[in-house]
């Protein structure tokens, strides 16, 4: 069995700009909290396509190498010195002459998280994820995590809970593991939200909001045992989904939802506000994908 089997590393993808720079400092803590190797990649994307009077050997490729090595040479020093206040982390970097998107969905097969940076600001950030990120966290065969700018954290945000969205399906199954895992690595409380609606449904709202604790009390009761340590909020209510995840998240340090939750709890499926919570959560978020 190979070592990356039996610790299978955080990955992240760099490119040099500032919103991948942050995402590989993020990867590099979570791979310290998880004594996990960090591995850090660099896809060069050369334009295959030349218009009138550009020829093919006109383009530099050499400089493109150059260019790959000096971000992933930046982004090493910057992730062991992101690492270091918890731990020393072995960091590999690949340079590799291909799209990012099919090579990280491929790398993250053997990973145990996928990390991934944003583009653009504040509210127009919401509408600016980028193809690679969009891709990935649809794509990836591991979970992957999206971390908005730095420079847009609250600095007290560290000591905030990790927000999980459950509705019962095999899709928040994976996050509530994810979650639980992180929240317990972090010290943090975990607040777990699940939502309902009357659509569709003919029978009391009383009837319907006692299903719908009794729903979370039973899928959540499991990781008791397993984290002892980790303090649990319930949150049940009649709201949209990624509204109220986002209200219980106002001062998180993560929130993880499922990639899909269709099948789950009448009124609760995590695929529909996946997006929604991406595109308008101001603290990093977690996809939890099954491989």
């Amino acid at each position: 069995m190979s070592s990356s089997s039996v610790n299978p590393a955080v990955l992240v993808g760099t490119d040099g700009s500032d919103s991948a720079s942050d995402a590989v400092r993020w990867a590099a803590v979570a791979a310290a909290r998880h004594g996990a190797p960090l591995r850090i990649v660099c896809a060069i994307d050369i334009p295959v396509e030349y218009g009138p009077g550009v020829a093919l050997g006109q383009i530099d490729y050499e400089s493109y190498r150059q260019t790959a090595a000096a971000n992933v040479a930046a982004a090493r020093e910057s992730a062991a010195a992101a690492a270091a206040p918890i731990r020393s982390i072995d960091i590999e970097t690949t340079v590799v002459q291909e799209h990012p998107i099919p090579l990280l969905r491929d790398l993250s097969e053997h990973a145990r998280l996928l990390v991934v940076g944003t583009h653009g600001r504040g509210a127009l950030r919401r509408w600016l994820l980028g193809s690679v990120s969009t891709s990935l966290t649809r794509q990836a065969h591991c979970p992957v995590a999206v971390i908005p700018p730095a420079r847009e954290l609250e600095p007290d945000r560290s000591h905030g809970p990790v927000v999980v969205g459950v509705d019962g399906s095999r899709g928040s199954e994976l996050a509530l593991d994810v979650a639980f895992d992180e929240a317990a690595r972090r010290d943090a409380e975990l607040v777990a939200v699940l939502t309902w609606s009357e659509f569709y449904r003919y029978i009391p709202r009383a009837e319907m909001q006692n299903e719908a604790e009794e729903l979370l009390a039973r899928t959540t009761a499991g990781y008791a045992e397993k984290y002892p340590e980790v303090e649990v909020r319930r949150v049940v209510v009649e709201d949209s989904p990624a509204e109220r995840i986002l209200a219980a998240a106002e001062h998180a340090q993560l929130i993880v939802v499922g990639s899909h939750g269709r099948g789950g709890f009448p009124g609760m499926t995590l695929g529909s506000v996946g997006n929604a919570v991406l595109h308008a959560a101001e603290c990093p978020v977690v996809i939890a994908r099954g491989r």
